[in-house]
């Protein structure tokens, strides 16, 4: 994974050259498990007014942002969590031997571009995604790993590379950068066999939005752990 995400971001920074930003079920049970209490409770040794007020802000916050939580499966994919971390997986088939895994991270970038409209002054910020899709026909085949950007609204493939089963490129020729204009027929034929495999623009709005709820999950957690610490 760790290859995948210093891939991921080598190719985005080489071809956007934009601004960088710094930056399931277990998952929400945990999450659960942090409200089983009285928001405004204290524990029985002695608190100061002030850590009671952090106590009770944090508790309050926790509450807040617990109505949000990540879905667990999108269409035929199922989604795996990485509590703490800031990727998942979705894995999923096609026919009766073709198997999908995709690896995505959390945002890990984004563009600056223009509001619309003539009178519209300053810019809206796009926020940009990473990820993998591996694509395995079984033995004596190799795999196809797609690089993608998941924007909000659609796909954009940079790379498809040829591995074998133990994920090593068969040869050092890397592929073109599907991005240039001479390669954008290669690109949407390329999108059109994804497509028929459920991944599409449909599923780059979904992990947008579960992206936005995992950050809230992780949110959640942080703020469980420094609420143990400061009542401790």
């Amino acid at each position: 994974m760790a290859r995948f995400i210093r891939t991921a971001q080598r190719a985005f920074v080489s071809a956007a050259s934009k601004t960088l930003t710094n930056g399931s079920q277990s998952r929400i049970a945990s999450a659960s498990s942090l409200l089983q209490f009285n928001p405004y409770a204290t524990s029985q040794t002695h608190k100061s007014p002030f850590t009671a007020n952090i106590i009770r802000i944090l508790s309050n916050e926790i509450e807040y942002q617990h109505d949000y939580a990540p879905p667990i499966s999108f269409n035929s994919f199922t989604v795996r969590d990485r509590p703490g971390e800031k990727w998942m997986t979705m894995r999923g088939k096609y026919g009766e031997y073709e198997e999908i895994k995709i690896e995505v991270t959390m945002f890990d970038g984004c563009v600056f571009v223009p509001k619309p409209g003539e009178d519209s002054t300053g810019e809206n910020v796009v926020l940009h995604i990473s990820l993998l899709v591996d694509i395995s026909k079984g033995q004596g085949y190799p795999d196809m790993e797609f690089l993608c950007s998941a924007w909000p609204d659609h796909l954009e493939i940079q790379k498809v590379y040829l591995l074998n089963r133990d994920k090593t490129i068969i040869n050092p020729y890397m592929g073109r950068d599907l991005r240039r204009k001479k390669n954008r027929k290669l690109q949407r034929t390329l999108g059109d066999y994804l497509e028929e495999r459920g991944v599409n623009d449909e599923l780059c709005v979904f992990l947008h939005e579960y992206m936005m709820n995992k950050d809230r999950i992780e949110f959640i957690q942080w703020l469980g752990n420094v609420k143990s610490i400061v009542e401790k």
